[in-house]
């Protein structure tokens, strides 16, 4: 199966199609297919991005200027 000429012939059909009900349908079905990055993270990296927000909110960060002081 070639999936590049697969998804052309996809896009070729519904251009050509008028009906709103298949319209929406596909577009529903796609929206919904869609997966959000957050939800592949483990528990751990979640709670690790967690308490970084919670460090930068104290000022407990390091600048991307500073840090690069040090290699230039």
């Amino acid at each position: 199966m070639d999936i590049q000429l697969e998804k052309r012939e996809a896009m070729e059909m519904l251009k050509e199609t008028n009906d709103p009900t298949l319209i929406m349908a596909i577009a529903k079905l796609l929206r919904k297919n869609k997966k959000d990055w957050w939800d592949d993270l483990t528990n751990q990296q979640k709670e690790d991005i967690a308490q970084s927000e919670l460090e930068f909110e104290r000022g407990e960060f390091t600048s991307y200027e500073d840090v690069m002081k040090k290699y230039r």
